[in-house]
């Protein structure tokens, strides 16, 4: 009779990626020169979809919100996980 291998443990690390303004998912974060922000609302567009707003938080901080906004062709590098 053969022996199961036992199952390695895996740690799951956060993936950064760079998406586009309307792409970041509720969770997600980012930093900037002003520190670690989390994305706290659903992205929308404004200005026939050229303008990208995203509700953000600072991270352990959900008084500190505001909103960010980026050009719809810019790319945002956002950790998920």
């Amino acid at each position: 009779m053969a022996k199961s291998r036992p199952e390695k443990k895996r740690e799951h690390q956060p993936v950064t990626l760079r998406v586009l303004p309307m792409q970041p998912q509720i969770g997600d974060r980012f930093t900037d020169a002003s520190g670690e922000w989390e994305v706290a609302g659903r992205p929308y567009t404004t200005a026939g979809g050229k303008a990208a707003h995203v509700r953000v938080q600072r991270v352990g901080q959900p008084d500190a919100a505001e909103t960010r906004i980026w050009g719809a062709h810019e790319r945002v590098a956002v950790r998920r996980g």
